[in-house]
């Protein structure tokens, strides 16, 4: 089949740093899917493990983490699929990427493809989706679908992957009110058509930014980038006893300050439960039929926002070097081979 990789890490700009591969058919394991990918996303988690993580003496390590395609054959175990049924995921860090025709998948961290979307605007969606939920509802332990409730969430980062769908989440399946940080007019005009109650540019003291809005310390804040750079402010931004969440990698992440608002720090990880196969690793196929459920109903939508042709080495090393860049708006999607 074929299948895109690399053999050592190198920068972006090296015309090895992804190359075009055949690889064999992967072998099923009992609760496996067989999915042929029809289309494939980009997220800065394929940037990080392609610039960190060496592949195995001699073999290709593939990348990708966001899939849609059709089911091709079920392992032994599988109870929820069958071939021909059309799913959208985003895999396991541990196994080989969906950069591939072919891709095996466990069934209990796959949903059904959205019928209102194409395999294209679908592929937008599933690792975001789940990092926008679990960090929502199952983190920071916001109700689920009470719009009663009163409150704000400031989402750092709104105009990336995440941050397109978690605005939604919050927007229209919560009472809160949404606020997003962007810096550029077209960043600013995105998270308003994404459901953003207020934008404030990050680039600028944001606890200024929220005082502008009468807002000075609101009681949820998403870190989807740069926490670093903007942990001081967002100790000064949470409400006593909030809850800070995220999601990106900070060198180091002093925690003390937030002592004093007897506030709670969480961190997302998407692939905590396929990694460790936790109990409750079936959350994820559930999740995921329930965003499939919410696109179909109108309430969410697709945050594909690029399409950059076939899934090859050249199209997806384009790919890795606008996520790269930082300037990357809603989401990167490669489809067909």
């Amino acid at each position: 089949m074929k299948a895109i990789g690399y053999l050592a890490p190198l920068p972006i700009a090296a015309e090895e740093a992804l190359v075009d591969l055949t690889l064999p058919t992967p072998v099923l394991r009992p609760r496996d899917l067989l999915v042929r990918v029809a289309a494939v996303s980009v997220n800065p988690v394929d940037v990080k493990v392609r610039a960190n993580m060496a592949p195995a003496e001699g073999e290709a390590k593939v990348l990708g983490w966001d899939a849609t395609g059709t089911v091709e054959a079920v392992g032994s175990a599988v109870t929820a699929f069958k071939p021909g049924d059309q799913v959208f995921y985003a895999g396991a860090i541990d196994r080989p990427g969906a950069n591939s025709e072919l891709h095996a998948v466990d069934e209990r961290i796959v949903g059904r493809k959205p019928t209102s979307l194409s395999f294209t605007e679908a592929a937008a969606l599933p690792l975001t989706a789940i990092t926008a939920w679990e960090l929502l509802f199952d983190r920071l332990g916001v109700p689920y679908g009470v719009k009663t409730q009163e409150g704000a969430i400031l989402i750092i980062g709104g105009a990336g992957g995440v941050g397109s769908i978690l605005i939604q989440l919050a927007r229209r399946l919560t009472g809160l009110t949404v606020i997003a940080t962007a810096s550029r007019p077209e960043t600013v005009e995105w998270v308003k058509v994404m459901g953003a109650h207020h934008v404030i540019d990050h680039r600028q003291p944001l606890t200024e930014g929220l005082k502008a809005i009468g807002l000075p310390a609101v009681p949820y804040i998403a870190g989807l980038t740069a926490t670093d750079r903007h942990l001081p402010a967002i100790t000064d931004a949470l409400a006593p006893q909030g809850h800070f969440v995220l999601i990106d990698d900070p060198k180091v992440l002093d925690v003390a300050p937030f002592k004093r608002k007897s506030a709670s720090v969480h961190w997302e990880f998407m692939f905590t439960r396929p990694v460790f196969q936790t109990p409750d690793m079936a959350a994820q196929g559930r999740l995921l039929n329930e965003v499939a459920d919410l696109v179909d109903a109108g309430v969410l939508r697709t945050t594909l926002n690029e399409t950059l042709g076939p899934i090859n080495a050249d199209n997806l090393r384009r790919a890795h070097a606008q996520i790269e860049s930082g300037t990357t708006i809603g989401k990167l999607v490669l489809a067909g081979f």
